[in-house]
């Protein structure tokens, strides 16, 4: 009896988890820069003497959707897109260096540029970049930063680090919705990345797809409760022929 017990709950728990993965996406559907979640099953054949025919279904998160999300133009002075595959650095709250694609950016009371979220954006030199007071921004094309102010002709301040990861150290989404490398280690900076100034990139969810996917789990979820409730009534069936009490 365990045999149908065990491989339809681990199937319920794939189910649930890869509904809460689409939820998320879909929750996310208006956030600047996302990419989407993806999720796949896997079979794991159980080890052992006697429970060879056993196979447990597993989910597993297949990493995220790296195609590119809608152009947003805004003609703001502060908003940038990372053209291709390249993405933003910035120092995340433990201090690493992370990735983001998202490109609204913002000047503290100091004159730091930060993200929305607060997190320091980071120049090519891998430091936080800080604008001198009252000063006109201007992003270009190729990262770099001007400064002008009232009287005086406009400088080159630095420029934002642009990075393209690699198949050899790919970016791994993190806890905080960050990106960061799968060996932990800062990518150089790309002196070929572009970007857009004016303009944002808008989430890559698809709204329908999610729909679709988060109706499809839900049935496979209730199909394995089914199952389940299948084997307690032929459980307590086997116990009444057997005359043993439930």
């Amino acid at each position: 009896m365990d045999h149908i017990i065990y491989t339809t709950m681990t199937g319920a728990g794939a189910a649930a988890y890869r509904q809460a993965v689409l939820a998320n996406n879909l929750a996310n559907i208006s956030t600047g820069g996302f990419r989407a979640q993806l999720s796949t099953f896997r079979s794991v054949p159980l080890q052992g003497d006697g429970a060879k025919t056993r196979v447990f279904a597993l989910e597993a998160t297949s990493g995220y959707d790296d195609s590119a999300g809608p152009v947003q133009h805004t003609g703001r002075n502060l908003d940038a897109l990372a053209a291709g595959r390249a993405w933003f650095a910035v120092q995340g709250p433990d201090g690493t260096e992370a990735y983001t694609r998202a490109g609204s950016f913002e000047l503290s009371p100091t004159g730091q540029l930060l993200t929305p979220g607060g997190l320091p954006v980071l120049s090519d030199a891998g430091t936080p970049i800080d604008m001198p007071p009252g000063a006109d921004i201007t992003l270009g094309a190729d990262g770099s930063i001007s400064a002008k102010v009232a009287g005086q002709p406009a400088q080159t301040v630095g420029r934002l680090k642009l990075a393209t990861p690699g198949a050899e150290d790919p970016l791994q989404r993190g806890g905080d919705g960050l990106f960061r490398t799968a060996s932990g280690e800062p990518l150089p900076s790309d002196a070929d990345a572009r970007m857009l100034a004016g303009a944002l990139e808008g989430s890559n969810v698809n709204p329908v797809e999610c729909m679709v996917g988060m109706i499809a789990a839900a049935r496979q979820f209730e199909q394995q409760m089914q199952l389940l409730q299948t084997a307690q009534t032929n459980d307590k069936s086997a116990s009444r022929l057997l005359g043993v009490n439930d």
